[in-house]
This record gives structure tokens, sequence and C-alpha cells, in this order.
């Protein structure tokens, strides 16, 4: 749904898009003058450690020391308590170029609405999303992979979990392994697991071929996504036998 009013110079956007699936909702509002529009801030929000560390992100402005934002949420069915999220600004560094909004403490199985209003100059623009915990998880990328050939051609690959992960023990992970090796100037890929385990032992490869091996790591349930994959490992196996 959209709508505009153009006579008194101001422009105001509604844009709704619900996915049922996943019980997700999405609600930007933009209000400014037509010459010179506010972008809605892009909210993207996800649980690294279930169920204890949920963060919503969105990048910074051009004129992000002149913008202030207002970021609340609360339970959707119980809107009229609104709490405010512990908004942390970027950084001067060019890898801390997002605000952060932290979300204490939320409830298993309960859907949330979460409200970031960017206000600069007179205008304001608002993202409002909805979400469950459950859907939103995602571990940060296992750490420390190591791949090593043992006897035989075999490959021992090795990784630990994320440190973010906090409740290991009673919210386990598996894993699962991408390893890619170029043929003829054609780049291929085979995908392992779920593995519960943090070793592995592959066998089957080429000597003397590179190749490159990833590790993500996913809730053992199947909550949420898979992290992002880990930095790539790269190792040609030897053409003798150790």
């Amino acid at each position: 749904m959209r709508a505009a009013v153009f006579g008194g110079g101001y422009v105001t956007v509604i844009l709704l898009i619900s996915i049922v699936e996943s019980q997700a909702l999405d609600l930007l509002r933009g209000t400014g003058t037509s010459q010179n529009p506010l972008s809605a801030p892009k909210v993207h929000c996800w649980c690294s450690s279930y169920p204890n560390a949920t963060l919503c992100t969105w990048p910074k402005t051009p004129h992000f020391r002149t913008t202030h934002y207002i970021a609340t949420y609360s339970e959707r069915h119980n809107q009229a308590s609104t709490k405010e999220c512990h908004l942390l600004p970027p950084g001067s560094s060019s890898s801390e170029q997002f605000w952060i909004c932290q979300l204490p403490n939320l409830k298993l199985l309960t859907d949330y609405i979460i409200n970031i209003t960017a206000v600069h100059s007179g205008r304001s623009s608002s993202h409002l999303t909805s979400f469950m915990l459950e859907d939103i998880v995602k571990p940060d990328p296992p750490v420390d992979v190591r791949v090593s050939p043992t006897n035989n051609r075999k490959l021992l690959v090795e990784w630990s979990p994320p440190p973010t992960w906090t409740n290991l023990a009673i919210f386990p992970l598996k894993y699962q392994i991408i390893y890619q090796w170029e043929n003829k100037g054609t780049r291929r890929s085979v995908n392992l697991g779920p593995y519960e385990n943090t070793t592995v032992e592959l066998k089957a490869l080429t000597p003397g071929r590179p190749y490159l091996f990833q590790v993500c790591a996913r809730e053992l349930l199947g909550l949420g996504k898979c992290s992002d994959w880990s930095m790539p490992v790269k190792i040609t196996i030897p053409r003798k036998r150790l």
C-alpha cells in the first residue's frame, strides 16, 4: 500500500510486507519534503546466542552525527508495555559503520515489534519490524578452523564453536562443512553435514589439488539460520603418504 500527498510539499510512503510463514512484518514510514525525503533505516535483527543476545543494526547515514534515533520494542500483543533499546552509536573506524540496538532478556516463543525512528532536521522516518526470537537465531561463525593431512591421504578438519554462543550446554550447535576447488577453470564445491562434533575426517580427495574449507554453525534443532561461513582455510593434499 502506498500513499502520496504532494499539495503541501510533503510525501508519506507506507510499505507493508507480511510474510505469513515466518510471522514477520516490516513497516516503513517516511515523512519529509518532496525535494529531500528522509530514508527509513534499513534494520536487520538477529540472535547470536539463543536466547539472551539479540541485536538490531542499521547503517549510519552521511549526516549521522545530526540524526537522532528513537528505538523502542514491545511484545506484539502487549504494545502498552514499551521498552527502549540500549543504543550504541557508530564508531569512528571504518569497521564500525552501524548503529546497534541491544535487546536483552526477550521471552521465548513471543512475537516482538521493534520501532526504529530516525529524526533529522524536523523530519522523521520509521522502520517497524515484527519477529519471533526463534526465527532470527543466527550464531556467529565457528573459529579456529584447522585442516591437516593424515595418513592414507585423508584430511582432518577441526574447529571451535563461536565464543559468543554462551549456552552451548543447553542449546548445542550443529555444523556444516563446505570445501571448494577449481577444475579446468570451473569452481566446484561439496557441502557436508550436519555434524554435532567439531572434528571430521574426510577422504577421497585428490592429491596435489588445492582446496578451500569453511564451516558454519546452526542451532541443533534447526532454529533460525546457519551462521556466515568461517574464514576459508586453504590446503593441498600431499601427493605422497605422510
